[in-house]
């Protein structure tokens, strides 16, 4: 990503750390009190669903989605707990073959770089046991609270009103897949990015998707998906994802 210079910064003020002690790691969120990696929205088997809808493209989103982890993310942080946000896989209702064999591929390979793994329900997560079974998973409902780092992981397409939401500071979701234009003279570009605002007297920290297909919902010109951003949305600020996080300031102003 080629910055504009007034705008755009990969260090000082917003940098790569969203909150103290949590630090974007490719397009992962990793805790360091805790050692926690927060993954969002895989979208496995996102190619066979489009082929079988008459949209031919090749089945490139596992491979990249591995290649990302390897070179941004477990090259950066080394967590001992990795949480799953939800949307591990992207059928509603069957599971395909092509997740059978991406999702346990997947979790296999992110057990060869935690000790422990967190897996929450997505709304694209209806029929995700069988497969979570066979790695001796289970799908946590209504979040993940880390006691240590006072923050509740959520999904993200549901306002859960907890003992857990209650106490938490931070609250830190998928589901959104944020993302942002930029634009440089007549050029436009699209990116994922972070955001982190507040709800409730809380922090929020919104993840960008894994997947490598879909950049994600363009929060300028489209609506949102998550509850938790149904106000105050010009107020977040932004970390947009290329090569590196660069943080952009409010999202606001990035729309004048």
């Amino acid at each position: 990503m080629k910055k504009p210079e007034h705008k755009a910064t990969a260090g000082g003020k917003g940098g790569s750390m969203v909150l103290p002690g949590m630090r974007i790691c490719g397009l992962g969120l990793f805790l360091e009190k805790s050692k926690t990696l927060a993954l969002s929205d895989f979208h496995l088997g996102y190619e066979e669903m489009l082929n079988r809808s008459g949209v031919f493209v090749p089945r490139t989103n596992f491979a990249a989605i591995k290649k990302h982890l390897s070179e941004k993310v477990f090259s950066k942080c080394k967590p001992e707990r990795i949480i799953i946000l939800g949307d591990l896989k992207h059928e509603f209702g069957v599971i395909s073959k092509q997740e059978w064999r991406e999702v346990f591929e997947m979790l296999e390979f992110l057990s060869g770089h935690c000790k422990e793994i967190v897996l929450l329900r997505g709304n694209h997560d209806k029929i995700l046991a069988p497969i979570a079974e066979w790695k001796n998973l289970s799908i946590l409902e209504n979040g993940f609270y880390s006691e240590e780092d006072k923050a509740l992981f959520l999904h993200g397409d549901k306002i859960v009103r907890s003992a857990d939401f209650e106490q938490a500071e931070t609250v830190v979701i998928g589901h959104e897949h944020p993302a942002v234009s930029i634009r440089e003279g007549v050029k436009n570009e699209q990116f994922k990015c972070f955001l982190k605002g507040g709800f409730d007297g809380k922090n929020l920290v919104v993840l960008p998707s894994l997947n490598q297909l879909n950049i994600g919902t363009d929060l300028s010109r489209e609506k949102t998906l998550s509850p938790f951003l149904k106000r105050g949305l010009g107020d977040f600020e932004v970390w947009a994802v290329e090569d590196k996080a660069y943080y952009f300031g409010k999202l606001s102003g990035l729309e004048e």
